[in-house]
């Protein structure tokens, strides 16, 4: 059944109220990826949870959205997106405050879990009604928009996480959710439009529980990896294994029914599926290198967590900027050309960032982040627009929930490669700069230098303890950030597979009323 498509009303209140909506549910979600991270100490203690029990505020979360991504296409085709989407955006509302007022790590964990449920619509929601709300040639101009809240959301998070904590308390870090949401359901009653319903719909129970539990099991290893060693703990083992057996039977089931969960012909569309590619990269990136600035400007060149914060925040700085520009001139350039040009910056400052040491300036920090998000920026929009280029409506919702899962997962992926190879790489290197630490190495026994490490007292001993464990932190991060910077320079080829966007939108401006009802 086709949509009713809003896409042809002219901009007015109606569409700039549907517009400021979506924004404040892309952010919502956006920021409560990231903002909870840094109060985790804070709740620990009033909550008196343990280490790993504390770490289930984040876990619980992180796995309810990636196994609810899935099913939103089918649940908007099947009851209405205007519905749906008001549904979860309250839902995600309520259980906000549910979360700010808990007592303890149980209803903690359970408010967590039902928010991460509502929550994971919100994105691929927002995206599907801003794609409607638009014509095609001013997608760039509404992606450029939209793509600010997701972008700027994990950016921003740890800062305004952190002000919130140190000034209020952890409670406010879900709170801040309450005005938005109520803004954003209001709204949305009042001025979205709804779409058809389809009846009809069957649900395919069998597909959407082998993806789920594949899903799950996979982010459950992925985010407590770390913590239990990896594939020294029987309990990440036993998961890999589930989400391998879980996966097989989803791909098995969905190639041999008639009606799988998830609608293969998306991936019928080149554009779509070179967007699932490069959005996968971008998962993978922004958010591995978010995982790694923070613990840098803090652990290893000493920030305190608000001037950190502050640091972080020119990136998103950059990213705006690029986003502000990008939008207008996507008629003019190709956008494989922008996201060769971004991908080519972000490795650019990824290469710097491989220098850097406990003495690196602010300066140069706040001049490489810019840079890093500018490219972010130049990455994003174009492929927010070319995957629903030449997509047919009725797979938009679909389509947008594909494109968050394999961020979400990929995010996942990317940050438990690079804090796995950081620890490692850490233990490595302290472990082989420290044999160099003895009286017969011939520098230490230098007046100015035996004047300050002098491994004959506890001081002495400390101190170069304390050299040693700052060096196999820099080398790490350094490892870390060549092996990301490898990772998209081997990806910069594949921007080739795009087809001309410049020639789509001139046929189809041609006839603009095709364009949007195709």
């Amino acid at each position: 059944m086709a949509e009713s498509n809003p896409a042809l009303m002219v901009p007015g209140l109606r569409r700039n109220m549907v517009t400021i909506c979506a924004m404040t549910a892309t952010i919502m979600q956006a920021l409560d990826t990231t903002i909870a991270n840094v109060a985790l100490p804070y709740m620990q203690g009033t909550l008196s949870a343990s280490q790993d029990q504390i770490n289930w505020v984040l876990t619980s979360y992180i796995v309810a959205a990636a196994i609810m991504t899935a099913p939103v296409g089918w649940i908007s085709n099947r009851f209405g997106r205007k519905r749906i989407f008001i549904i979860c955006a309250a839902g995600f509302t309520f259980s906000s405050v549910l979360c700010g007022l808990a007592q303890d790590i149980n209803q903690m964990v359970l408010f967590r879990l039902l928010q991460g449920v509502f929550g994971a619509a919100l994105v691929p929601l927002s995206q599907s009604v801003m794609l409607d709300y638009y014509t095609l040639q001013e997608r760039a101009t509404a992606m450029s928009i939209w793509g600010m809240g997701v972008m700027m959301g994990p950016i921003m998070g740890p800062s305004l996480g952190a002000w919130l904590t140190e000034s209020y308390s952890w409670h406010w870090v879900f709170f801040v959710n309450l005005p938005f949401g109520a803004i954003t359901v209001l709204g949305l009653a009042v001025f979205m439009d709804e779409t058809d319903k389809n009846l009809s719909l069957k649900f395919d129970w069998f597909g959407f529980a082998a993806l789920a539990i594949a899903i799950g099991a996979l982010q459950l290893a992925l985010d407590r990896g770390e913590q239990l060693d990896w594939f020294e703990s029987v309990e990440i083992v036993t998961e890999f294994i589930i989400s391998g057996i879980a996966f097989y039977y989803f791909f098995a089931h969905s190639f041999t029914t008639s009606k799988p969960f998830i609608q293969f012909a998306l991936f019928r569309d080149r554009n779509f599926l070179t967007g699932c590619i490069f959005m996968t990269v971008m998962g993978l990136v922004l958010y591995s290198t978010m995982a790694l600035a923070s613990p840098y400007l803090q652990n290893v060149i000493g920030y305190p967590i608000m001037t950190a914060g502050g640091l972080l925040a020119s990136r998103g700085f950059g990213t705006f900027f690029a986003m502000m520009m990008v939008g207008r001139i996507m008629k003019y350039i190709e956008a494989r050309t922008l996201i060769i040009c971004g991908l080519t910056l972000t490795a650019a400052s990824l290469f710097q960032m491989t220098g850097w040491t406990d003495q690196t300036q602010v300066p140069e920090i706040v001049i490489v982040s810019v840079i890093q998000g500018f490219g972010f920026g130049l990455v994003f929009v174009p492929l927010s627009t070319v995957s629903f280029l030449t997509l047919p409506n009725h797979l938009r919702t679909d389509g947008t929930s594909m494109l968050t899962l394999l961020r979400n997962v990929a995010s996942s992926v990317g940050i438990s490669i690079v804090i796995a190879q950081l620890t490692q790489g850490t233990r490595k290197t302290y472990a082989i700069l420290s044999e160099h630490i003895n009286p017969f190495n011939q520098a230490l026994q230098m007046p100015d230098v035996r004047g300050m490490i002098n491994l004959s007292t506890d001081a002495g001993r400390a101190m170069a303890d304390r050299m040693v464990s700052v060096q196999s932190q820099i080398i790490a991060f350094a490892h870390d950030y060549q092996l990301v910077m490898f990772f998209i320079l081997c990806t910069i080829p594949l921007a080739l597979m795009i087809g001309s966007t410049k020639a789509t939108l001139r046929k189809q401006a041609a006839g603009p009323e095709h364009a949007v009802m195709e």
